[in-house]
C-alpha cells in the first residue's frame, strides 16, 4: 500500500503543538520526551521554536460568556463579564518556514489563554482536526518512529504503511483543506473534557470554535499558489479593518458516548451549545516576541472543567512542557 505523501507529515503533525519532564531513572526518554525527540528528527531542531506548530501569529481580544455556559459549568471563565484572552493561531509541523498553503501546514491550531482577574490563566487548545490519528501517547510515538524508519527508498510495505494499515484513523485525520483565512476555519477539541456545574452534575463535552464569518477553503492547487505567509499576514490585515469573531462552543456527549478514544468522534448530530463569544480585536505588535513566553497546556483548566479519561490529554500536556523547556533554554 502506497500512502499519499501528505500523510507522512500531516498525520504526524496532527494536533500536538508540543517544562521539562524528567527522564526515567535509567535515562530512557518518557513517551512525551520521545515524541518531541522524534518531531525534531522529522522536522529538524530549531532553537527557540516549538517542536510542532512552529509557525504562528499571536492576537488579543476578549471572551464574553453566555448564560448557557454558566448553567453547564461553575468554571470562573463563565461566571461574569468579558475576560481578556490571548490567542495564538498556527500552522502544523515544526518547520517555521513552511509555506502556509503547503498541505503539511494542516491542521491549523487555535490556542486560547484566558486571563482572569485574580491573575490566574485558563487554557483551551484546539485545532482543525476532526479526530486524532491515534488513541494513546505510545501510539503517537510509534507513528513518528514509523515515519523515521520509512525513507523514500524503503521497501514496501514500509514501516509507515504497516502502521497506517493497522491504524485507519491516521488517514481519516489527514483529510484536511487549507482555509482562505485563519478566521474562516472551525477548530475542534479532539479530546473530551468534563463540565461540572454548581450542583455537581457532570457533562462530557468537546470544545468547538466556530467562525462567525463562516468557513471557506481553497483547492489544493490554489493553496499552493499563495504567498508563503499568506495566512499569517492575512489575520493582522483583517484585524486592522474589523474584529474577528468566533463562537466558543461545546459538543455535548449523550449517555453511553465514550470519552477515552480521540480517534472516535461522537456523532455529528450530538447537541452543540454556545458557551460565549470570542472577539479578537488586534494582532500582537511583535508576534515573534509575544509567542515565546506562551505555554498552552490542555490540563490548565479551572474548577468546573476536568480532563476526561482520554490518555492523550496528559501526553499532550507533558509534550508541550518538554518542548517549552527546550525552546526556553
Amino acid at each position: 500500500m502506497h500512502l499519499p505523501i501528505r500523510v507522512t507529515m500531516l498525520a504526524a503533525s496532527a494536533a500536538l503543538g508540543l517544562l521539562a519532564t524528567p527522564a526515567r531513572a535509567d535515562d530512557t526518554p518518557t513517551v512525551p520526551e520521545q515524541i518531541v525527540n522524534d518531531m525534531n528528527k522529522v522536522w529538524g531542531s530549531h532553537p527557540g521554536i516549538r517542536a510542532n506548530h512552529a509557525k504562528g501569529v499571536v492576537t488579543e481580544g476578549t471572551f464574553t460568556p453566555s448564560p448557557t455556559a454558566k448553567a453547564l459549568s461553575k468554571a470562573n471563565i463563565f461566571a461574569g463579564g468579558a475576560v481578556p484572552v490571548t490567542i495564538r493561531f498556527s500552522d502544523a509541523t515544526g518547520v517555521p518556514t513552511l509555506p502556509d498553503g503547503n498541505a503539511y501546514a494542516n491542521p491549523h491550531g487555535m490556542a486560547i489563554k484566558f486571563h482572569l482577574a485574580d491573575g490566574s490563566d485558563v487554557d483551551v487548545v484546539t485545532n482543525s482536526l476532526k479526530l486524532f490519528p491515534v488513541a494513546t501517547g505510545e501510539e503517537f510515538a510509534a507513528l513518528f518512529e514509523a515515519i523515521i524508519a520509512s525513507p523514500p527508498d524503503a521497501p514496501h510495505p514500509n514501516k509507515l504503511e504497516q502502521f497506517v494499515g493497522s491504524h485507519p484513523a491516521v488517514i481519516a485525520a489527514s483529510k484536511l483543506d487549507t482555509p482562505t483565512s485563519l478566521a474562516r476555519e472551525i477548530y475542534n477539541g479532539v479530546d473530551a473534557f468534563i463540565f461540572v456545574d454548581a450542583a455537581g452534575k457532570r457533562q462530557a463535552f468537546r470544545w468547538k470554535i466556530i467562525p462567525a464569518a463562516g468557513t471557506e477553503y481553497l483547492s489544493a492547487d490554489d493553496a499552493g499558489k499563495q504567498a508563503p505567509d499568506f495566512l499569517m499576514q492575512e489575520m493582522p490585515a483583517r484585524l486592522a479593518k474589523a474584529p474577528v469573531v468566533f463562537s466558543l462552543s461545546a459538543q455535548l456527549a449523550e449517555p453511553g458516548d465514550q470519552t477515552i478514544d480521540p480517534t472516535k468522534p461522537w456523532p455529528a448530530e450530538r447537541k452543540v451549545v454556545e458557551l460565549g463569544t470570542i472577539t479578537i480585536t488586534k494582532a500582537a505588535a511583535d508576534s515573534a516576541a509575544a509567542e515565546k513566553p506562551l505555554l498552552f497546556l490542555p490540563t490548565n483548566v479551572p474548577d468546573g472543567i476536568e480532563p476526561s479519561d482520554d490518555p492523550i490529554i496528559d501526553t499532550r500536556t507533558q509534550a508541550y512542557a518538554v518542548s517549552f523547556g527546550r525552546r526556553s533554554q
